[in-house]
């Protein structure tokens, strides 16, 4: 049943119990007096009383009623939309989007565990992976909307502009280089390369460029010597004393060639900080960022393939996408399921954004709700308010009216009681 017809029911009910208890009130009145007869007719006039008192207040929230020197104070709904609007933010604002209030419920409720429980289950990371292949192709169609794609295209030419290359790519580096993590680098790449040098592959290429070498420079003597052998000798001669350098530099955290990579990265990072020419190569690059026609068509070229790929990986039955949401939302749950220091910090994190974003976003909220509410119209304003809590406000008639008819009867039986004092002691 809508919401039109439950109010028109309780409508009804209410003004059927009115009706009863008019219809009561004419026949006692016509009927001769006696005790029985009297009382009713107390009960059905209290009744009334009530019924009308409560279909007047009732009436009077969402309608004038024209009643002299009553009716300014009618239609209170409708007459106080400005009042309410603005009462309705505030208390939205107070109650539900306090800084505080967010954050402790956030602290509370553990959304982090909530997420990784919910990823847990099979069909949710499906439904979450269903979800974005649906979502998907709406951004892109966005994207490739040619006013979308000249606004992205301003933008990062404007951010372009305004970036200083060199003397910004010098304090990256700069920052990545503090407290010596440039040598943990190092140390990483020397053991990369150690691995690659141990490799057999990685030797038969050094041998087959050492003969071909032979053969380019002493095609003589290489007919004459055992080519073979010497290649093989000599990429793994040069193989192990390459190793044996990058094991010594690895092992003493003081040697020389460490202090050089030291100092060739300060003298690098000062000369991108301040370097004229350094500067000047940084300007270059920008502006062929910004204004070649080549990169740009290679980038819009280099996108479109992206696209395309993207929306045949969705559509197919193997998407690796969906598979790597899949892989990726249960990984996401064993690892913050297995790490409760990870949740909580997921959590504090969440709490102090939610403090910090919330007068923002409640500001927005709220003058939204003001606003919107303020825009209705008055008689729209009234009328969806009644349909949605008119309802409970008729069985405030129904009470009424049977309320009043209680009152009614308490207040015959007490005056009847009196009298029946008042004339046992006048005996």
């Amino acid at each position: 049943m809508d919401k039109e017809s439950e109010l028109k029911r309780s409508k009804r009910l209410a003004l059927s119990l009115l009706a009863a208890a008019a219809a009561v009130f004419i026949i006692t009145s016509l009927l001769p007096r006696g005790f029985w007869v009297d009382g009713l007719r107390a009960v059905s006039e209290a009744a009334m009383v009530g019924a009308l008192a409560d279909w007047f207040a009732i009436v009077a929230l969402f309608h004038k009623v024209p009643i002299p020197f009553i009716s300014r104070h009618t239609s209170i709904i409708p007459s106080n939309k400005v009042r309410i609007a603005d009462n309705l933010a505030t208390f939205v604002e107070d109650k539900f989007l306090a800084p505080e209030s967010l954050a402790q419920v956030i602290l509370k409720t553990d959304p982090a565990t909530s997420v990784a429980q919910w990823l847990q289950e099979p069909r949710n990371r499906q439904y979450m992976a269903a979800q974005l292949a649906k979502l998907l192709p709406e951004i892109l169609a966005t994207v490739d909307d040619a006013r979308i794609q000249q606004l992205m295209r301003d933008a990062l030419h404007a951010a372009i502009g305004k970036l200083d290359m060199a003397p910004s790519l010098g304090t990256v580096i700069a920052s990545l280089t503090r407290e010596g993590r440039h040598q943990e680098l190092l140390d990483d790449g020397m053991r990369a390369l150690i691995g690659i040098l141990n490799r057999p592959e990685t030797r038969q290429v050094m041998a087959e460029l050492i003969t071909g070498w032979l053969k380019r420079e002493h095609a003589t003597m290489e007919m004459m010597l055992p080519t073979g052998w010497i290649s093989e000798s000599g990429a793994a001669m040069i193989a192990d004393t390459l190793n044996n350098i990058m094991e010594n530099i690895g092992a003493d955290k003081d040697h020389r060639l460490r202090s050089r990579f030291d100092e060739m990265v300060q003298r690098f990072v000062q000369r991108l900080q301040s370097d004229p020419s350094f500067i000047a190569k940084g300007e270059d690059f920008k502006r062929y960022l910004r204004d070649s026609d080549t990169f740009n068509r290679y980038a819009g070229d280099l996108w479109g393939s992206v696209r395309d790929w993207i929306k045949a990986d969705i559509a197919g039955d193997d998407s690796r996408l969906h598979a790597g949401v899949l892989q990726a939302g249960a990984w996401l749950s064993d690892e913050l399921l297995s790490h409760p220091e990870m949740r909580a910090s997921l959590n504090q994190h969440m709490s102090e954004m939610a403090r910090a974003l919330a007068p923002a976003f409640s500001h927005f909220l709220t003058r939204h709700i003001s606003d919107t509410v303020k825009a209705w119209d008055d008689k729209d304003m009234s009328r969806q308010i009644e349909l949605n809590i008119g309802k409970d406000l008729q069985f405030i008639r129904v009470n009424g009216t049977l309320v009043g008819g209680m009152i009614g009867l308490l207040l015959y039986a007490s005056a009847q009681a009196m009298e029946w004092a008042g004339s046992y002691l006048h005996q």
